[in-house]
């Protein structure tokens, strides 16, 4: 599952198994992206919060699809397998259309998104592609084209926090060898109205 030791839910105690129990999904499952702060479960409770904020938030603009979409792109091109298949399933759900996301996916793993996004959304990714992999490269004219396609900052601001997010989880499990073995894919919260409403269904 990992390189480092890790604490399954049944021999969790105390505080780690606390959070264990509110972040759990069906049959007890805690995601190995999660389980891997085990030895420290206050960075368990601070990965939780950026996360659920970030992704599964109700003041959110972009649709839970989209923000699942930029997580794909950016596990991808990050080449962290773990996320890339998490969040491509979860971006699936949350679309409620099998072939539009295989269409996503195809475009994704094929560098050509370009084919198929608009110009709003494609100026996105490429501001996600920016941040991923050359972020000292970022200007103040990156943010004016993205206001010029009609992306507000507050827009702006939601994607950098996701794109970072993504980066940020992805550098978790690449590090420390994280992997999907046992785990039912594409798990997330629910509750988008309650920031502390961490369960996985």
């Amino acid at each position: 599952m990992s390189w480092i030791t890790v604490i399954p839910f049944e021999k969790a105690t105390g505080k780690l198994k606390s959070i264990y129990s509110k972040i759990k999904g069906p049959n007890n499952q805690i995601d190995n992206v999660l389980s891997i702060h085990s030895l420290r479960p206050h960075t368990l409770i601070g990965h939780m919060s950026l996360y659920k904020n970030t992704l599964h938030h109700t003041d959110n603009t972009y649709p839970n699809w989209f923000l699942e979409f930029l997580g794909t792109y950016t596990s991808f091109i990050n080449d962290c397998d773990y996320c890339y298949k998490h969040h491509f399933e979860g971006m699936k759900r949350f679309l409620n259309d099998a072939d539009r996301a295989m269409l996503l996916q195809h475009h994704i793993e094929n560098d050509s998104l370009d084919t198929i996004l608009n110009a709003k959304e494609l100026g996105i990714i490429r501001y996600a592609k920016n941040l991923s992999l050359k972020p000292n490269s970022i200007t103040e004219n990156h943010i004016k084209a993205l206001r010029d396609l009609g992306v507000s900052d507050g827009e702006i601001l939601e994607v950098n926090q996701v794109v970072a997010y993504f980066n940020y989880a992805n550098r978790t499990v690449l590090g420390l060898g994280v992997n999907t073995k046992n785990e039912v894919l594409g798990l997330s919260p629910k509750n988008k109205d309650d920031e502390n409403s961490w369960n996985h269904s």
